[in-house]
């Protein structure tokens, strides 16, 4: 008698052993999930877009021998000062409170070698890290912790924080178990005590009290820092536009790839949109302004290497900030911690309970003893390094295109390999003219 081929087992797709795991501990505990760090679903992202180079029909630059521009200045609107950088990927807002003091130092020392600023983050601003920027963007968040006048004077820029994009719509955390004597004073909290941030600013409530917020910000500072409006990725079109109209001179636009240091899972995996979906509307909304390129755009969320910030830029946006990449750089999720991670129940590359305080790098904890293993020269020393190679690809790529300044790269150097990047990005299907909704062939 013939057997009959055994079937294997099948895990559900909708009930898949993560989610159960999930339901599991959440029917275990009566907690939601807490984590740092951005997204880890698959979406759309600069890795379906492709540059087509210089042949025939486009004439390159040669190697290193002709000249290829990557400087930017920011806030060139109102500002009696703008800023000037020698490269357009900036340090993203990251908080002393949610990374360590020696973390924040580097950053600091790291973006001055590299010709480029740094920004404060939530928590108000040190003393180590304004002696160690050149030039320094202070956050100005619905938190007001830390926040003084005197600090936004000391600062180069200030930035409003209305959105962020790992949690557009959502306050900031900051458990206890970070909230150290001096994270307390700065913060005007008790030691220990979790801490939640407002979701919105106490003292406005939409774009015409932000326009008034705006001109309080700049009497304060003499009309002289630039004013940068911070926005999540829900709905860049309208949001970069009356962004524009109450009086931003730099507008930061941040993807759901955009980190944290914590919030809920629930909230990073499923509030906001990807970044390659929300750059060309925030351009379209500057352009329908007549204010592409006189209000500057700065991306952020999941930029990690020199060719996403060309993809950036072809795209329309005139700098990018980096975060997570950034803390990559300076040693965060080092397999040299491997053992240690492994005591927490993680691998290296998988750690994001940057909450809790414990990381074995000693860049998202209080915890002294952890702090010292960040040496901030040395770590400095390896963002300097991460910031230069991601110049060097991104010039090395407007070169092969036959651009003299980065800023010159456009959507028209780009094609897509998917139906929904082109889409997103506005861009044709490698080997064909044809845009999703636009025609073609």
């Amino acid at each position: 008698m013939e057997k009959t081929p055994q079937t294997l087992p099948r895990n559900s797709w909708t009930y898949s052993p993560e989610i159960n795991a999930e339901i599991r501990r959440a029917a275990d505990t009566g907690i939601y999930d807490i984590r740092g760090g951005g997204a880890k679903r698959r979406v759309p992202h600069f890795d379906d877009l492709l540059f087509l180079g210089a042949s025939i029909s486009r004439y390159p630059l040669e190697g290193y021998r002709e000249k290829c521009d990557t400087s930017v200045t920011l806030g060139t609107r109102f500002a009696k000062k703008p800023i000037e950088l020698k490269i357009p990927i900036t340090i993203a807002g990251m908080s002393f409170g949610a990374l360590s003091g020696p973390a924040k130092e580097a950053l600091g020392r790291g973006a001055t070698m590299a010709g480029t600023s740094t920004t404060t983050g939530d928590g108000g601003m040190t003393n180590e890290e304004r002696g160690h920027s050149e030039k320094l963007v202070y956050q100005y968040l619905p938190s007001r912790y830390g926040m003084n006048p005197d600090d936004l004077r000391r600062a180069d820029a200030i930035e409003i924080v209305v959105g962020q994009g790992a949690k557009p719509g959502g306050g900031g955390m900051l458990l206890g178990q970070k909230i150290t004597e001096r994270v307390a004073k700065m913060r005007n909290l008790p030691i220990g005590i979790d801490q939640r941030s407002a979701c919105r600013h106490p003292d406005w409530t939409g774009p015409d009290d932000l326009e008034i917020k705006i001109l309080e910000i700049r009497e304060i500072t003499n009309w002289e820092k630039p004013i940068y409006i911070k926005i999540g990725g829900a709905r860049p079109y309208y949001d970069t536009a009356l962004a524009v109209k109450a009086g931003a001179d730099v507008v930061v636009l941040d993807g759901m790839q955009g980190g944290t240091a914590a919030t809920q899972d629930v909230f990073i995996e499923n509030v906001g949109q990807p970044t390659l979906a929300c750059i060309r509307p925030a351009v379209k909304a500057l352009q329908d302004l007549g204010m592409h390129r006189k209000v500057q755009l700065v991306v952020s969320g999941g930029i990690r290497s020199g060719a996403d910030v060309a993809k950036a830029l072809a795209l329309g946006a005139d700098a990018v900030a980096i975060g997570t990449a950034a803390l990559i750089a300076l040693g965060e999720n080092d397999p040299k911690w491997a053992a240690e991670y492994d005591a927490l129940g993680v691998t290296a590359d998988s750690y994001d309970d940057w909450h809790e305080g414990k990381d074995p790098a000693g860049i998202t904890t209080q915890n002294p003893e952890l702090m010292k293993r960040l040496d901030p020269v040395e770590a400095a020393r390896k963002l300097r390094n991460f910031l230069a190679v991601m110049t060097l690809e991104c010039q090395t790529i407007a070169r092969a295109c036959g651009k003299s300044h980065v800023h010159n790269l456009e959507p028209e150097d780009l094609c897509s390999l998917t139906l929904e990047a082109a889409a997103m990005a506005g861009v044709p299907l490698a080997g064909t003219s044809w845009i999703p909704g636009q025609g073609g062939f």
